[in-house]
Formats: C-alpha cells, structure tokens, sequence
C-alpha cells in the first residue's frame, strides 16, 4: 500500500491507517509503526505510550499496537525496503510529472502502486500481489461494518448553565455536573461527553 497525505499529523495518520487495512480487505493481528510522535505520546523501551486516538483506532480494528524501539532500524528492515522500493518505483516513475490537485497525485500514486504489486518478482515465482493473495490475506481479520471514525479528545469544565463549550459551539450536559471537569471526544458526527 502507497498514499499520498498533506501532513503527519494525527487525522492523516489515522486516515492513512484506515485506507491502509480497507486496501488490505482486513486487519493484521499486530501492527509495528516506526516510533514516531504521531503514534507514540511517550517513548519507552520496553512500554512505550500509544497515543490515545490511535490506540483507539487499534481496538476498533482489534489489532496490537507495538511501535519499533527507537534508534534500531533493523527492528522494521523489512519496511524499510519497502518504503525505498516504493521510493524507486512509485516516487521515481512520478517526480517530473506536474499534478494541480492532490486527487489527481492519489490517483497516479494508486496506479504505480497497482503496477508495482502486479510486477513479477526477480528471483522467484509470481508477483507481490499472488503473495499476499496466498500468505497474507488469509490470516487478516475481517474488517468491523463500519469504518473508525476519527475523534479528537478535549478537556471543558461545565459552566453554571450546565453547558461546556467546544470549538465555539455549546452543549448542554445534566445539570448534576456544574463546575465538574468533563472528557469530550469530537467526531465529525458527534460530540460524546465523559465524566470519570
């Protein structure tokens, strides 16, 4: 799998994760992302702390977060080669091309990636594709119906008219929780509001 996103921050890295496993057709039982501050809130050898939406993301997947130990490359060599095959045969193939949206650089990404997978190995029989459809595909797990739907976490303390504000917008809450500190995770859909 090859994307194009606009930044690293935690909504594209969360969306990138979801096209990656919809591409996939299912979900492996763990997943090894590089040690990078977007999935890691704070780095530890041994128990690293995932950061909360992507943890998030993992459960509704049911999958394992279990991000590389920092500074040791030969924990993830496998993506590394990857990532500069992809570099030599998606990245290469398009650097003199001119794209005016980035649909229209998704979509060119999308086509030498398609081309990539199909290419014939070199020194063995059939395709990266043929691969995965014998090895991989088998042992994911089927997707949830419905996709994770990315949220982001805030704190708001619940004023005297039993409403908090978030992003300029109030909400109402039980009037049993005035000058309490609640958790407010924000959905493009909805706003769900905890209290311990």
């Amino acid at each position: 799998f090859a994307g194009v996103y606009p930044t690293m921050k935690m909504e594209c890295w969360i969306r990138a994760h979801i096209d990656a496993l919809t591409f996939f057709g299912g979900s492996p039982r763990l997943v090894i992302p590089d040690n990078t501050r977007t999935a890691v809130s704070k780095a530890c050898r041994y128990d690293p702390d995932v950061n909360q939406t992507y943890q998030e993301l993992a459960e509704h997947y049911g999958t394992v977060v279990l991000p590389t130990r920092a500074r040791k490359p030969r924990d993830k060599a496998k993506a590394e080669a990857a990532v500069q095959n992809a570099e030599r045969r998606i990245l290469a193939a398009l650097r003199n091309a001119q794209f005016l949206s980035l649909g229209q650089l998704q979509q060119a990404v999308r086509v030498k990636n398609d081309e990539l997978n199909q290419r014939p190995f070199a020194k063995m029989q059939g395709s990266r594709r043929e691969l995965y459809e014998s090895l991989d595909k088998p042992a994911l797990k089927a997707l949830p119906d419905q996709a994770f739907s990315l949220g982001t976490w805030q704190s708001a303390c619940v004023y005297r008219d039993y409403h908090i504000q978030i992003d300029k917008h109030f909400y109402s809450v039980p009037y049993t929780y005035v000058d309490k500190s609640v958790e407010v995770r924000v959905t493009d859909r909805t706003v769900e509001v905890y209290h311990e």
